[in-house]
């Protein structure tokens, strides 16, 4: 552990913000300038949940899962809601921060990870290298499951797992203390907007892996065209980096389609030959149009620099397809038959609607199942709910059933889905109903629910 550290400055409230003094400037520890980035505090947290995006849900797991002390959690979870948790500086192998407590003292807080070694940096740059698309999302500064998936198939663990994140404070503790996680939180924020964070606490910064990055393309555009490898057998094909080296010799690849900008106007049916006896013509029509406008919607995705990273979407049930089709609105006819070969009524079909458009098959799938975790997925479920309660002591009490949380005597609902997220739903007529997107902070979650609709 390192001793206690002290700033020699008292001032300041609980909840404006830890000053930043005493933490390693740029150029520190012997690393590059750029090696070394210094954010800013961020604001409170206010109600929003710290991690927005998958990987800074898999940070925050991360601690969760490492922690000893859950109470630990929940006050270092106060500090960072209300901004006690001063400048963050980020460099290989180690995260640093000044964290104010409620009595104005102030404790130096280290969390360290493993940098990568040399020869695990090889095998990432060889792949992102290989990988347009895996480029263009972290310019775009988005890291797609399918990156993370291939570098750990090549032995590359970017995100930390059980253990990894270890702590260093000046309060002294050996595990992970209010200070730590409070850090651990604030950085899941600026996980959510930078995930070069982390890929620099694992021991590279931006302008390092860029370069490396432009080095091995421009080495790959210059391996000449292997000529008529005989090993390779007859319709074998061309590796891809030798037909691009080669691309000034062959011919030009033809163009991709242009865009579409609007699905095509739907036919206009039911004019001479009458319909077929069970032919439903407006049913028809909308099939048609709504066929075109999943089509163009198709080609766009297509289209796209992200296409090539994108798991295709799984299939849907016909009950599903069926809520899909409602959610592009057709009219009352079509509407009272899907709902009707979706075993649903028209109150029904209006709900599952609205799930849709809040979260796809999973808002779909949290509206009709009720599940139980398992003991563990639940002691964690009420470890979080709790500790939301516990940061604002008047919220009324929960009745847990299964996967859900009722407000006891109230309208409020809290149903907790399988990927771990928060749905708020808010009793009307005596049904529940979807009240908003899920959340991965259930306090968020809850308040949604308990608005006035």
């Amino acid at each position: 552990m390192t001793g206690r550290f002290d700033d020699g400055d008292d001032d300041g409230t609980y909840g404006g913000g830890a000053h930043e003094d005493g933490i390693p400037g740029e150029g520190a520890h012997g690393h590059a300038p750029d090696a070394e980035r210094t954010f800013a505090a961020l604001p409170p947290a206010g109600g929003r949940g710290f991690a927005r995006t998958w990987w800074g849900q898999a940070w925050l797991k991360a601690l969760e899962d490492t922690a000893l002390d859950g109470r630990q959690l929940k006050l270092g979870r106060r500090h960072a809601r209300a901004g006690a948790v001063g400048a963050v500086s980020v460099r290989p192998g180690r995260l640093t921060a000044v964290v104010q407590d409620r009595d104005h003292s102030r404790h130096r807080s280290d969390v360290l990870l493993q940098r990568l070694d040399d020869a695990a940096w090889d095998r990432f740059l060889d792949l992102v290298a290989d990988r347009a698309g895996h480029i263009a999302a972290l310019l775009d500064r988005d890291m797609p499951p399918a990156l993370v998936e291939d570098a750990a198939a090549a032995g590359v663990e970017l995100l930390p797992g059980i253990g990894d994140l270890e702590a260093e404070c000046s309060c002294g503790a050996w595990d992970h203390c209010a200070h730590s996680a409070a850090l651990c939180y604030q950085v899941a924020r600026l996980l959510d907007q930078d995930p070069f964070v982390l890929l620099l606490v694992r021991g590279r910064s931006e302008r390092e892996l860029l370069g490396e990055l432009q080095a091995r393309s421009a080495a790959r555009a210059a391996v000449p065209a292997a000529a008529g490898d005989p090993a390779a057998g007859p319709g074998a094909g061309v590796p891809a980096a030798e037909a691009y080296a080669a691309r000034d010799i062959l011919p030009p690849l033809p163009a991709p389609p242009p865009p579409v900008d609007e699905p095509g106007a739907a036919p206009v049916l039911g004019r001479g030959t009458p319909p077929a006896p069970g032919v439903d013509v407006a049913a028809l029509e909308f099939l048609i149009g709504e066929a075109a406008a999943r089509a163009q919607r198709l080609l766009a995705d297509a289209l796209s620099p992200w296409h090539a990273d994108t798991p295709p979407p799984p299939a849907l049930t016909p009950g599903q397809d069926a809520v899909r089709l409602a959610a592009a609105g057709p009219d009352r006819a079509v509407s009272a038959r899907l709902a009707a070969g979706s075993g649903r009524d028209a109150r029904g079909l209006a709900w599952a609607v609205r799930a849709w458009e809040l979260g796809g098959t999973a808002g779909l799938a949290v509206l009709e199942e009720e599940w139980a975790p398992d003991p563990a997925a639940l002691a964690r479920a009420a470890d979080r709910l709790a500790a939301a309660r516990d940061d604002d002591g008047t919220r009324p009490p929960l009745r847990a059933t299964g996967n859900r949380w009722t407000v006891v005597g109230g309208a409020a609902q809290l149903r907790y889905g399988r990927d771990g997220r928060w749905w708020p739903y808010r009793k009307e007529r005596g049904q529940w109903v979807p009240a908003g997107p899920a959340s991965d902070d259930p306090a968020a979650a809850l308040a949604e629910a308990s608005a006035e609709g």
